[in-house]
């Protein structure tokens, strides 16, 4: 059975993993300046899809499992997040230097906030009933 943190970090996951192929769909530009290709490396793209993929798969099925490993892997990427909407604050402002499309900017600013709110949630768990536990 699956608690409130587990449900909430798998959907976290889900919405970055459909977000990222919405990109790729859409804006494929985002990613190919991000990750410096050429406009005919759509190799590339796979891969780096299909590693994402992979990625999260296993982040998933640590959630699900409720290895302690994940939980904290997750935990401090998540309260990693509080600098994402500074960064996004800065580019946006013309102090650092955009790393993309200004759309693309406010996204992670708003992903950074997600992610630390779930962090905060995961710590209040923790805190409660020890790693998974719910918040």
């Amino acid at each position: 059975m699956l608690n409130r943190t587990q449900i909430m970090v798998l959907a976290f996951l889900a919405a970055a993993w459909v977000a990222v192929i919405a990109i790729l769909a859409l804006a494929p530009e985002v990613y190919g300046q991000a990750l410096r290709l050429r406009s005919s490396d759509h190799l590339v793209e796979v891969a780096f899809l299909a590693a994402l993929s992979l990625f999260l798969v296993i982040l998933a099925t640590g959630v699900v499992r409720r290895w302690r490993w994940t939980f904290w892997l997750i935990l401090v990427a998540f309260l990693a997040g509080v600098l994402r909407p500074i960064a996004s604050a800065l580019e946006l402002a013309g102090i650092a230097p955009l790393q993309g499309p200004a759309w693309y900017v406010v996204l992670q600013g708003v992903v950074g906030g997600v992610q630390l709110a779930i962090g905060i949630a995961m710590v209040v768990g923790y805190r409660r009933g020890g790693a998974w536990a719910a918040f």
